[in-house]
């Protein structure tokens, strides 16, 4: 196949590949606005509302185990379109059984299922680029993300949040996601061939993108999980809520790519850590300091969002960097496993930060966090330009070896030695 015809295949895919995650994404941008809300109006209190969020995340985190072998024996599209099918139905399952044990379960189960429909996409998107283009093609599934999920949020407007139309109509959304992988033509990724997550591994081929994806979790997983509820106990009405919430993926769209072309031109540990330390200034501001009028919030949650809501995709990038594409759904796997678990942690501990005098609670947990992610990073960074002023000699890797897997503990270093020249983020 020509080079010509090679890009047009891929654009192809990812053309498609990201319709797919708009039908999906706005679907769970309406569920995860309208969740909480109704939630408290079924009287459940906010540590509850925290565990069910809990819930999706461990079964997010259970996901990652699973989709693997899924994919594996059954490939990429057939995963895909069964999943979604089972996601469709736990959606609808929730406003006929409204009780909070039931939901515990169901959202148990929507986290196993999105999970696998994440790591479909992630690991598909991936395989379609390379390292010259990964971060633009990753802001690219972002922004489309971004964009749907604020529309998504924004259909909470529709019906009451006691009505069952927004299930239903969260059903219908993800049912959509299937066309554009089922009745297109695209090309099918590079067939994996083991199924088997190794941390240990993951963390020495990228300990930036590994623990970011844990960090990274936490704060968005408290976020999602109780952002809304906060925007109640500052006596926000549903409407406002919803552009409370739209305002932070509002400005994580306006600065992906921005922040996606540069981190295919520099160290993209560079960037995290800047928009990490720029995330606590903003998250103590949202939390404590009282702000006059509401343009001055939402102003604030754009800033704030467009700090936050990128770090997933650096950390992504930064870590696929390293992989061959035969590990793309390992990597992505425990990628997402990783921030799954701190997703699965954050709620509940962002829930103990919070109280009805004390809403601030969410951003003192979520500016914490990220301080941690700051400097761990910017310790990362520290040693790798240390180990190379000591290095007294380069040895070259030879394009024969066998896996990623098998390298040197120095995680900054690519499995092929072309790359670890030309690489703009080794720079």
């Amino acid at each position: 196949m020509t080079s010509a015809a090679t890009q047009a295949s891929s654009f192809k895919s990812i053309a498609s590949i990201l319709m797919c995650v708009g039908f999906l994404v706005a679907g769970n941008g309406l569920f995860q606005t309208v969740f909480p809300l109704r939630a408290d109006a079924e009287g459940f209190s906010v540590v509850l509302i925290g565990l069910l969020g809990t819930a999706y995340f461990a079964g997010f985190a259970m996901g990652c185990f699973w989709c693997p072998r899924i994919i594996r024996s059954s490939g990429h599209i057939q995963a895909f379109a069964g999943v979604a099918a089972i996601t469709t139905a736990l959606s609808l399952a929730f406003p006929i059984l409204p009780d909070p044990y039931v939901w515990a379960i169901l959202r148990f189960l929507h986290g196993i299922a999105f999970a696998a429909l994440f790591v479909v996409i992630e690991s598909w998107l991936n395989d379609r680029s390379d390292n010259d283009n990964r971060g633009r093609v990753l802001s690219a599934y972002i922004i489309v993300s971004n964009m749907l999920t604020i529309a998504g949020q924004l259909m909470i407007n529709l019906y009451a949040v006691e009505d069952d139309r927004p299930f239903i109509l969260v059903a219908m959304l993800i049912c959509l996601a299937i066309v554009p992988l089922t009745l297109v033509r695209v090309a099918t990724p590079t067939p994996i061939t083991t199924a088997k997550i190794d941390i240990r591994s993951l963390y020495h081929l990228s300990p930036v993108g590994l623990i970011g994806c844990f960090l990274v979790g936490a704060a968005e997983g408290a976020f999602w999980s109780l952002g809304p509820v906060f925007a109640q106990q500052r006596d926000f009405d549903v409407s406002d809520v919803a552009f409370l919430m739209a305002a932070f993926v509002l400005g994580g769209t306006l600065s992906q790519w921005p922040l996606g072309w540069l981190s295919d031109r520099v160290d993209r540990r560079y960037i995290i850590a800047a928009i990490a330390f720029g995330g606590v200034g903003t998250g103590i501001v949202i939390g404590y300091i009282d702000l006059t009028g509401d343009w001055a919030i939402f102003a604030l949650a754009v800033a704030h969002g467009a700090l936050m809501v990128p770090l997933y995709a650096m950390c992504l990038s930064h870590a696929n960097d390293y992989a061959p594409n035969s590990k793309m759904v390992e990597v992505s796997s425990g990628l997402l496993l990783a921030y799954s678990t701190g997703a699965a942690l954050g709620p509940l501990a962002a829930s103990l930060f919070m109280g009805p005098e004390r809403s601030g609670g969410l951003f003192a947990f979520i500016a914490l966090v990220l301080l941690v992610l700051a400097v761990f990073t910017s310790i990362r960074i520290a040693k790798r330009n240390r180990d190379y002023a000591e290095r007294a000699e380069f040895v070259p890797v030879p394009k024969t070896t066998a896996v990623v897997f098998s390298l040197e503990e120095d995680d900054e270093l690519p499995a092929d030695t072309d790359t670890a020249e030309t690489s703009p983020n080794l720079r």
